[in-house]
């Protein structure tokens, strides 16, 4: 391919991303775990799909980037464990996510280890940043942030269709001073 064949192309990806709002993603932009632990009997694919969907979605998580959790989260997603009043479908996930944002600007999340087996992912993630906005009637002074969760993904059909999660809201509930 010609220079000029490639770079008009390329030109064409960063004017349509601008266009359509879209960030263009890929694997290698993705979150990777600290430390993955996998089922080898599974077969490859299964093992690739599952885990790259489960990094897609950390990834989310770790930059806020919707179309990330759109594309990583089934349409009939169900969230087996929400807090009270959270929306569900991939939705809630998101404005979650808007809302934790809105407390803590510069979130970061790491997958400190990812296990994979069968069409489960076991992901134990680690949040960090700083309190520097607002959380329902609390306002950040510039506390540091850092808590962990730990989720658990159903997936089918390339997709995270259920997830199960807990995070260690005590020490985050300290954190922000409500406690």
């Amino acid at each position: 391919m010609k220079f000029s064949t490639y770079f008009n192309s390329a030109v064409a990806m960063v004017i349509l991303a601008g266009l359509s709002g879209t960030a263009f993603s890929t694997q290698g932009e993705w979150l990777k775990p600290e430390r993955l632990i996998i089922d080898n009997s599974l077969p490859k694919t299964q093992l690739k799909t599952n885990e790259a969907v489960s990094r897609e979605y950390a990834s989310f998580w770790n930059t806020g980037n919707e179309t990330l959790a759109r594309d990583a989260l089934a349409a009939s997603f169900v969230d087996k464990t929400p807090p009270e009043g959270r929306k569900q479908g991939p939705e809630g996930a998101i404005l979650a996510s808007r809302a934790f944002r809105t407390a803590v600007p510069d979130l970061r999340c790491d997958v400190e280890q990812m296990i994979i087996s069968g069409n489960r992912v076991v992901s134990h993630l680690h949040f960090h940043g700083t309190f520097t906005g607002t959380f329902g009637k609390l306002k950040g002074k510039g506390q540091k942030i850092d808590f962990i969760a730990t989720d658990i993904y159903e997936i089918a059909d390339g997709k995270i269709v259920a997830n199960w999660h807990i995070e260690d809201n005590l020490t985050l509930m300290k954190q922000l001073g409500a406690l």
